[in-house]
C-alpha cells in the first residue's frame, strides 16, 4: 500500500520535533533561517506533499469544488467542464466531476458523496429525470455554495448560467420554416427541465410568428435526452406513423441531434429529401455527418468559466452574498 511521506518522518530523519518541521514548512517567524531551510531541502528531497485531508480539517476548507454533469462524453459538458476547470486551477481549486448519466437517483448520491468529501461548493447541471430538488436544497440550507449552470433549478436562490435557449430554439425552427418546411416537429428531453420549457418556448414563438398552428402530437418527449437509443428511435417512429406526418424536426439536445441522425439512417430516411432536421449541439463531429444538420451552438466554455467564478466568489467572500445573478449567454446559429 501506498505511505506517503508525513511530517513525523521528516523529523525523525532530521532529528527535529515535529512541531518544528510543521513551522518550517509554514514558513513562520519562530524557526530560523538555517532551520527552515533544511527542511525544505529536504521535503523536496524525498517529494514531501502536504496532506489535503489533514489541511481541509484544519483550514475547514478542502480547495475542491464538485461538478455534477449528466455525461462527460457529451460535447457541450465536456467543452463546460474545459471553461470550469481554466479558472478552478488558476485559483488553485481541485475540480471533482462526476457523472449522473441523467439518473436522479444517481444525482442524489453523487451530491451527498461530494458533499461528504467537503468539497467547498457545487456546480450542477440537473439530471433530466430530476423534478425533487430537495437533495440540493438540504445542502444550499445548511450554507454549502451551488451554483447551476445550464439545468437549472429555479427554486434554490443562487447564481446560474444558461445559454439563451429560447432564442436558439426560435432561429433553428425559423431557419427549417424559411426553407420551405411548414410541418416541424419537436424532439426534445423531460418536460420539466429548464432547457425543455425555454426551447419549446422558442419553438412555440417561431411559428406562431410564422403563421403556423402548434400541434401537440409532433411534441415528443425522451425522458433520457438521447442516451437511449431505443427511446429516439421510438419517438421518431411515432412522428413517422403520424397521419399527417412532420417534414422536419428541431431537436432540442445535443446527443438527441447526433442520435436522431443515427436513427434516420439505420430507418433509411433520407435527410432532407425525406425529413429536414435542425438541432442544439456542440459536437464538431457534425461536419463529419453525412448528411450533417445545422445547428444552435452554446457557449459552453463560457458558460464554465463563469459559471465557476460565479462560485469561487461565493466560497471566498468574507460576508454572506444576498445578491444573485441569472447570466444568460448568447447562442449561434451554424448552417450546414
Amino acid at each position: 500500500m501506498f505511505e506517503p511521506v508525513t511530517i513525523k518522518d521528516i523529523a525523525k530523519a532530521l532529528g527535529l520535533s515535529t512541531s518544528t518541521v510543521s513551522r518550517a514548512l509554514r514558513d513562520t517567524y519562530e524557526i530560523s533561517p538555517a532551520t527552515k531551510k533544511l527542511v525544505t531541502d529536504y521535503a523536496k528531497q524525498i517529494g514531501y506533499k502536504p496532506n489535503p485531508i489533514a489541511l481541509s480539517l484544519k483550514e475547514r476548507r478542502s480547495k475542491s469544488i464538485g461538478v455534477v454533469v449528466s455525461e462527460v462524453a457529451n460535447s457541450y459538458f465536456s467543452q463546460a467542464i474545459d471553461g470550469i476547470e481554466s479558472i478552478a486551477y488558476d485559483k488553485g481549486y481541485h475540480v471533482i466531476i462526476s457523472q449522473t448519466h441523467e439518473s436522479y437517483d444517481r444525482e442524489v448520491i453523487n451530491v451527498n458523496h461530494l458533499a461528504s468529501r467537503s468539497v467547498d461548493g457545487l456546480l450542477v447541471s440537473l439530471s433530466s429525470q430530476t423534478s425533487d430538488i430537495s437533495h440540493l436544497k438540504n445542502l444550499h440550507d445548511k450554507g454549502l455554495p451551488i451554483v447551476f449552470f445550464d439545468r437549472v433549478a429555479d427554486e434554490i436562490i443562487t447564481h446560474k448560467v444558461i445559454a439563451d435557449n429560447e432564442k436558439g430554439a426560435y432561429e433553428a425552427t425559423k431557419y427549417l420554416i424559411k426553407s420551405g418546411y411548414k410541418k416541424i416537429a419537436h424532439l426534445t428531453s423531460s418536460s420539466y427541465l429548464s432547457i425543455s420549457i425555454e426551447r419549446l418556448s422558442g419553438y412555440k414563438k417561431a411559428l406562431a410568428d410564422s403563421g403556423i398552428s402548434f400541434n401537440e402530437s409532433y411534441v415528443k418527449y425522451c425522458p433520457h435526452g438521447g442516451m437511449l437509443y431505443d427511446e429516439t428511435e421510438n419517438a421518431i417512429k411515432e412522428l413517422l406513423a403520424l397521419k399527417d406526418k412532420p417534414d422536419a424536426i428541431f431537436v432540442a439536445g445535443d446527443r438527441l441531434s447526433t442520435g436522431c441522425l443515427s436513427v434516420f439512417k439505420n430507418l433509411k430516411v433520407d435527410v432532407p429529401k425525406d425529413m429536414a432536421i435542425a438541432g442544439f449541439s456542440n459536437s464538431d463531429a457534425l461536419d463529419l455527418f453525412n448528411p450533417s444538420l445545422t445547428s444552435v451552438r452554446q457557449p459552453a466554455y463560457e458558460i464554465g468559466r463563469l459559471a465557476t467564478e460565479m462560485l469561487l466568489k461565493i466560497i471566498e467572500s468574507k460576508y454572506p452574498i444576498e445578491d444573485f445573478e441569472k447570466k444568460v449567454l448568447d447562442t449561434s446559429l451554424f448552417i450546414r
